[in-house]
């Protein structure tokens, strides 16, 4: 055996072992990879840090730097509200969900992007329904990856693929020629984890965050909210009438008619038939006021009970300056509301806490106001002359404003690829537009970047040049066409299925198809097995990359997921025998 090969496989021997028993950090394994390589000379220096400047590692730090723009803007938190809505809370129902839509958008888009696109929208619904991350992460990433297999644009191997066989002379394939075999592999996917998802998804601990203003303060109860009718008691009453915070201890945050959402509305403000009213408090004190009011209950999710407990509103803490002109004044001399737009929620002077009648306490210097509002209105705060704001100014920190642009960037970016422009630059290009347009800052568009995965799949790439240059990944797959000839078409087909999806896991998935789709061409030549067949067995294949993290959409979902190499192994194991299954079968029975 030629010495080349067998250092390289030596060192791919070694890097697979660290990866699995995850005692080295994985980014470190991948560039003490890099530079064993280097030392031993299976590649030059200048090709042991190419890595970093791939087309894969560009085009993944521009599409986290494009997809965090996303999340800034609130576009990923609507889309992770939509899901809900129609999910509901239940896991399984969720991530078929999140997995049929992904699965099908890409189908027609790159499906790194679709991952990144829905990356922070998993986590936004991961924490609206309490499912671990982790739980939900994974299956999102499954799914862009078959559904990658979808169509003929989808991903790189079956674009590559036409022209390899319009090299080749042969005919290539129609746009949805895949399709009968990417549905299904789609389906599969869907069904395993719903199946066996509690079996096979690990379910890590989130890191525990500090507690929220509502928790600190015993305000932390879920919005709810009811409609007045015509026959109600309240109807036609003004708020301070109504009193509901001194008969009922429930406070008013806001009312919505058929023309606008008040919040924080005024003590004068009449309560028609048909006004819906948002409460906050206890669910014992807002049943008592349902029994007396006979106001209807709008139901777990309304619109104005979606709004008010999502990204744009939140609670605060105000401390009244230092001969600020409000000192000595009651929050009804100021007429609280109507000035600031917010809800006053308790009112702390001293050690003395007041929550009903806080409308005649006299505000001093030091004291404490706990409100709630939009973090529009309460960024004003952070530099106002009577209030100033405790909280983090920004609550979210969403820039509603920009959305349209960062879904115009976004977008753009995709357009693209699809006219011809190599991902990379796409995407990049994609990138630099969200800093230009002011979706991002530049000091966010770093931040954005998970540089642990961007090691990681630099640091390997090297290892795929290495393997294809010393001649092992050739020596492999010549050794296959030896051994193969005269066999039946189904041990042929499954491996070169065996085959493709092995190099897919060490080099990259359009390398594995280059290498491979000229010898399977031979191979069908030689033993009668159909060479477009094999030829698409080998590009649908290249994709299945889910026993380690080396695929793009994997490697991105590893550090949010919160994944090591053996979560991958416990459920991609189980996924690439299923994934070669269906595609060897179809294939035979479709492609003929």
């Amino acid at each position: 055996m030629d010495a080349g090969i067998l250092l390289a496989g030596i060192v791919l021997a070694g890097t697979i072992i660290l990866f699995v028993s995850s005692r080295v950090r994985v980014d470190l394994v991948a560039i003490l990879a890099s530079l064993a390589l280097a030392w031993l000379g299976l590649i030059t220096p200048v090709e042991a840090v190419s890595g970093f400047a791939s087309n894969a590692v560009i085009a993944m730090a521009s599409v986290m730097i494009i997809a965090y723009g996303l999340e800034r803007t609130g576009i990923t938190s609507r889309l992770a509200g939509a899901i809900v809505r129609y999910a509901g809370t239940g896991e399984r129902r969720v991530n078929a969900t999140i997995a049929v839509t992904v699965g099908f958008l890409s189908s027609v888009m790159q499906t790194v992007g679709v991952a990144a696109l829905f990356l922070p929208a998993v986590r936004r619904i991961g924490r609206q329904t309490r499912i671990p991350v982790s739980r939900l992460m994974m299956p999102m990433g499954f799914a862009a990856i078959l559904g990658g297999s979808m169509t003929m644009i989808a991903s790189g191997p079956l674009i590559v693929l036409n022209d390899l066989l319009r090299q080749a002379g042969a005919e290539p394939f129609s746009l949805f020629a895949v399709t009968p075999i990417g549905l299904p592999l789609l389906i599969a996917g869907i069904a395993l984890f719903a199946l066996a998802g509690d079996r096979i998804l690990p379910k890590k601990e989130e890191t525990p965050s500090g507690p929220s203003i509502a928790e600190i303060w015993g305000i932390d109860h879920p919005v709810r909210t009811c409609i007045i009718p015509l026959s109600s008691p309240v109807a036609g009453k003004t708020r301070e009438e109504a009193a509901f915070k001194t008969r009922y201890g429930l406070d008013l945050l806001a009312v919505s008619t058929r023309k606008d959402i008040s919040v924080a509305p005024s003590r004068f403000i009449s309560l028609e038939a048909g006004t819906e009213l948002a409460f906050l408090g206890s669910e014992e004190r807002f049943i008592r006021f349902i029994r007396e009011s006979g106001c209807i209950p709008s139901g777990d999710r309304s619109r104005l009970q979606e709004i008010l407990g999502g990204e744009e509103y939140g609670f605060a803490e105000l401390v009244v300056r230092p001969k600020a002109s409000i000192i000595g004044k009651t929050p009804r001399e100021i007429m609280f509301r109507q000035t600031y737009a917010i809800e006053p929620i308790v009112h702390q002077h001293g050690e003395t806490e007041t929550r009903a009648g806080i409308s005649d306490q006299p505000l001093a210097a030091g004291d404490t106001i706990v409100a709630f509002g939009s973090w529009d209105t309460l960024r004003h705060f952070a530099g106002h002359q009577d209030l100033v704001l405790m909280t983090p100014p920004g609550g979210d920190g969403l820039r509603h404003g920009k959305g349209p642009l960062a879904i115009l960037v976004f977008a753009a970016a995709l357009l693209l690829t699809v006219t011809g422009v190599p991902l990379s630059l796409a995407l990049l290009t994609g990138a630099a537009g969200a800093v230009l347009f002011g979706v991002l800052t530049p000091d966010e568009a770093y931040q954005a970047v998970d540089w642990k995965t961007i090691i990681l799949i630099a640091g390997l790439i090297p290892l795929g040049i290495a393997l294809e240059k010393s001649g092992a990944a050739a020596a492999l797959a010549g050794s296959l066409v030896n051994v193969l000839a005269g066999s039946h078409p189904i041990l042929i087909m499954g491996a070169v299925a065996l085959l493709a999806t092995a190099l897919s896991l060490i080099i990259s998935n359009v390398a594995a198809t280059v290498l491979l789709v000229p010898l399977v061409l031979l191979l069908g030549t030689g033993t009668g097995t159909d060479p477009r067949a094999l030829a698409l067995l080998v590009a649908v294949c290249a994709s299945n990359s889910f026993i380690l993290p080396t695929h793009q959409v994997n490697a991105l979902l590893m550090g949010p997921g919160g994944y090591t190499p053996k979560d991958y192994l416990k459920a991609g194991s189980i996924m690439t025998i299923i994934f070669i299954g269906i595609a060897v079968i179809l294939i035979y029975l479709l492609i003929r």
